[in-house]
């Protein structure tokens, strides 16, 4: 299988697009140019795939943010759901299947993608997005609720514009909540997500979040937020490098909110 997975470390060894220390910037397309920055994301391991780039943070277990684009031309006939832990992680700074065990029984959540695999599953590399660190216990009515409503909006848009969409999302740590009953390792269960959508690179820019309380029936345009708003709760810059981002008004409407 093809996979271009790279450390940060390595990245900026080998390759000129780091800056060193503080000044540290990954550059991809899947970020559509600069990838978020934050004092937490230097100590994390940033990969870039096909499918898309992640950042993993071994504390959490969790990736704090993943950018992908959304493209027609990757879509593809259904795919099927094999869980593996992330290959190019140490068992250390991520999950493993087993740690999911009774999850979806005792606390009511799915393996919730975060790149979505419907949107990659025309790709050679479509199983890495069924990597663990690509996933999160995401409670079930949000999942096969307004969140798949989003992703599904999302490639609606890709397919009506004939054009890429870019997408970064992530994880909301704002309140405790309970651990995987299964898991034999320290983790952090998100309370809630947050999708950007972009389109014309960054001609539009919106911003949504979702609490994991969320009902499964919710408006995921009713969900949406200005960006800046949520760059403070989740301490990061995202589109670095850019003097302005793009007024939401037009990707929200082309989402048909």
């Amino acid at each position: 299988m093809h996979r271009i997975a790279v450390w940060l470390t390595v990245l900026c060894a080998t390759l000129p697009l780091c800056l060193p220390a503080a000044g540290q910037m990954l550059v991809t397309e899947a970020c559509m140019g600069a990838c978020p920055q934050g004092s937490g994301t230097l100590a994390n391991q940033v990969i870039v795939r096909p499918a898309y780039t992640l950042s993993n943070n071994p504390v959490t277990k969790f990736a704090d943010w993943i950018a992908y684009t959304v493209d027609a031309r990757n879509f593809g006939p259904s795919r099927t759901r094999t869980w593996k832990a992330d290959p190019d992680l140490p068992e250390s700074a991520t999950l493993e299947p087993e740690d999911y065990r009774d999850a979806a029984a005792i606390l009511k959540t799915d393996r919730g993608h975060q790149a979505p695999l419907a949107s990659f599953a025309g790709m050679e590399s479509w199983a890495t997005t069924n990597y663990l660190s690509n996933i999160t216990p995401q409670a079930s009515a949000l999942n096969q609720g307004p969140w798949v409503r989003l992703e599904t909006a999302v490639r609606a848009l890709a397919t009506g514009m004939g054009g890429t969409v870019h997408v970064v999302t992530g994880p909301l740590y704002e309140r405790p909540m309970p651990s995987l009953p299964g898991a034999d390792e320290p983790h952090v269960v998100p309370s809630g997500y947050f999708k950007i959508v972009a389109i014309g690179r960054g001609r539009s820019v919106v911003a949504f979040t979702m609490d994991q309380d969320l009902d499964r029936a919710a408006d995921f345009c009713a969900t949406r937020v200005p960006i800046y708003e949520l760059e403070v709760r989740v301490r990061l810059h995202f589109f670095a490098g850019r003097e302005a981002i793009g007024d939401p008004a037009e990707a929200f409407a082309a989402l048909g909110c």
